[in-house]
């Protein structure tokens, strides 16, 4: 059997092969610091710059400290841990020494509240691995028309990993969860820069955090969480929007009421009934909105970006990758005619229903002139991509087909 390191070497490889030859269209550097859709002075104020452990990102914001992934990184399988993004709310992230971390369990919904130190998560639960994509809720965020207030993202708040840790719901058996539980609450050690600042708490439904796929995660991709991704401990929700997905995790408490927190109301809510989502967030809806949760289907040309160029006979070959809340990927249809007529795509290894998934699409330019590139994704559970936006004043949930214009000549 390979080790999880041969398998991230090789799938790693599936995204590369071909790299060279195939394509003849060139990958635009103009494109480097975001699509061309974003607001006035995005492009301009935008800049590569690096934090510590990290390659060069796109710098949103400094403080706090907000930095995406250029798009060529999503050429892999896997997002290089010192190419994920990183996204904060709040300013104060301490340096936690894994040495004396400590994870309480506790609330009114459990009969046995204890502590557990990074050596006993390991030693004492089984250990499991899961592949899934971590995406920010605001991903593409800056191309929503008309624009609205938050980080100005572009395609790159997002990144697939490999997760290793250990079930949640193993974690809370050993508390005894009560019947009566309803949710289940979770805070991080990074603070504001002061009292007035609410507190970065979320939530999660009990049945979401005992599904099978609910990680406490300390390690992405073969090693240790990077710092600016979690150290030493994080929250892994694979299928939900990345909010969830608390970093630098210190505490988990189980409870009978519905959390009342800043950052679950009025923070990271959509329209009631505007998104066909299967996972709903009953106990925190009201009659107007409802918690943001699970991704919806989607897709990313990985390869190509405006000011893309291929001579007449070319074969032109799209790379891209797709990826929804967990449900799978049917298929990828590439339109090289602005929509007229679509092809299916051909997919490539299927890493787990929470991993995106790469695919590849060739097509002749058999003629001089401009060729409309589009690519559309649909699940398993019949969800498609749409062509138009569905407005929402959070920018939350964009997933309108791409267009990227090959100049052929």
């Amino acid at each position: 059997m390979r080790d999880r390191r041969g398998f991230l070497r090789t799938a790693g490889g599936l995204a590369l092969a071909g790299a060279s030859g195939m394509l003849a269209a060139r990958y635009a550097l103009a494109g480097e610091l975001g699509p061309a859709g974003l607001p006035q002075g995005t492009l301009e104020s935008s800049r590569l710059e690096s934090l510590p452990g990290k390659v060069p990102l796109i710098k949103k914001s400094w403080r706090p400290p907000n930095f995406e992934t250029p798009v060529r990184y999503f050429e892999q399988a896997f997002t290089p841990n010192d190419a994920f993004f990183v996204r904060y709310h709040l300013s104060n992230i301490p340096r936690v020494d894994a040495a004396s971390w400590r994870l309480a369990i506790a609330g009114d919904a459990v009969e046995r509240p204890f502590e557990l130190t990074l050596e006993q998560l390991k030693r004492e639960f089984e250990i499991v691995e899961l592949p899934a994509v971590c995406q920010c809720s605001g991903n593409r965020r800056g191309l929503s028309d008309p624009h609205v207030p938050g980080v100005e993202w572009g395609y790159g708040a997002m990144g697939n990993a490999l997760w290793r840790g250990v079930r949640l719901k193993d974690v809370l058996a050993r508390a005894r969860v009560r019947k009566e539980a309803l949710e289940v609450v979770f805070d991080g050690a990074d603070s504001g820069v002061n009292t007035a600042t609410p507190d970065f708490r979320k939530s999660i439904p009990v049945w979401k955090a005992l599904e099978e796929s609910t990680l406490l995660a300390f390690e992405m991709n073969a090693q240790p969480l990077p710092h600016w991704n979690g150290y030493p401990v994080r929250l892994v929700v694979a299928g939900w929007t990345a909010t969830y997905w608390m970093k630098h995790l210190a505490a988990v408490t189980v409870q009978t009421q519905p959390l009342k927190s800043f950052w679950m109301n009025p923070a990271y809510r959509i329209p009631k009934g505007k998104f066909p989502l299967v996972d709903r967030f009953t106990t925190q809806e009201n009659e107007t909105s409802t918690p943001i949760t699970e991704m919806v289907v989607n897709s990313l040309i990985t390869n190509l970006d405006r000011g893309a160029t291929a001579r007449v006979n070319d074969t032109v070959e799209v790379r891209g990758i797709a990826w929804d809340g967990g449900y799978g990927i049917a298929w990828v249809e590439v339109s090289h005619d602005g929509g007229e007529t679509w092809r299916s795509a051909e997919l490539d290894r299927d890493l787990g229903r929470y991993a995106w998934r790469q695919w590849r699409y060739r097509f002749q330019a058999q003629m001089p002139g401009t060729y409309t590139v589009m690519a559309r994704a649909s699940n398993r559970v019949g969800a498609t991509q749409s062509f138009d936006l569905i407005f929402n004043p959070a920018g939350y949930h964009n997933n309108v087909v791409q267009r990227i214009d090959v100049t052929v000549s």
